[in-house]
């Protein structure tokens, strides 16, 4: 019998389950992987929003994942929101020593609706600590902003966007990071841009993208950056991974049913 490969998502707790390690959960088992977590930070929090941010002990964070790698084999990581500083430090300590794989991380800064998940001394430890050490980082165009240190494109069409795109990915590219994927869901355009390195060729790929009308989008980042490490551990090459995420995303958007009384989660089981 062959097994799923393990995912280990290490990420915040919503109790609405729309984002978070609790989503990525569903995702994984969507794609046919096992999840395990290590919540880094717990909130108070449905489909109308996040009132409330509690960080965990990291050093609660740190005997959770020495404790998960000493009990099984990890395919692939997905990083979301680290909460505070203090525990993106620990995060980062420890996958230093621990030598993972296919960590896939998604910057989380603020809540779909518009909540501070983390502060400007966080925000250097993602960029200085965090970056350096994943495969491929999942930022949109405001993440990739503050990672990079610079202001945020006005919108425009795609062609007139571009540049800043190629510029912003060099600059992350020179911070450390192996591959960018810049998502596009928020732009007039909802193009996806993805810069990575291969065979000492910095090479880039636009994944075209369409806007969805629909209530049901909380958690779309975090169940694409999930999607994307499952797809990872599963053997398919970056640009195939992405492809496959960007299809699950849709998929999952459409097939959506109403929870709760705001902005509702996608169905993550598609």
């Amino acid at each position: 019998m062959k097994l799923p490969p393990v995912l280990l998502s290490i990420a915040g707790y919503d109790p609405s389950s729309g984002a978070g390690v609790t989503a990525d959960i569903k995702t994984a088992a969507a794609h046919g992987c096992y999840a395990v977590a290590c919540i880094t930070a717990l909130t108070v929090q449905t489909s109308q929003g996040v009132s409330e941010v509690r960080s965990l002990d990291p050093e609660m964070v740190r005997r959770t994942l020495g404790a998960l790698v000493e009990d099984v084999d990890i395919a692939a990581v997905r990083l979301g929101m680290m909460g505070s500083a203090e525990v993106a430090t620990t995060v980062a300590s420890m996958l230093s020593k621990l030598g993972l794989r296919n960590i896939v991380l998604d910057p989380v800064l603020r809540s779909s609706s518009g909540a501070a998940l983390l502060d400007e001394r966080g925000l250097q430890v993602v960029r200085e600590e965090l970056l350096p050490l994943a495969d491929v980082i999942t930022p949109n165009v405001d993440e990739a902003a503050a990672l990079a240190g610079t202001a945020a494109p006005v919108d425009a069409p795609w062609e007139e966007l571009l540049p800043w795109l190629r510029t912003t990915a060099a600059g992350l590219q020179a911070l450390g990071s192996r591959a960018i994927l810049i998502t596009g869901g928020h732009l007039r355009e909802a193009n996806d841009y993805l810069s990575y390195v291969e065979n000492g060729t910095v090479r880039e790929e636009i994944f075209p993208g369409v806007h969805l009308e629909s209530k049901s989008t909380h958690g779309t980042g975090c169940a694409f950056a999930t999607s994307i490490a499952c797809e990872l551990a599963l053997g398919r090459e970056l640009p195939q991974a992405v492809r496959a995420a960007k299809d699950y995303v849709r998929k999952a958007i459409e097939t959506a049913y109403p929870v709760g009384k705001g902005i509702g989660p996608i169905n993550h089981m598609v």
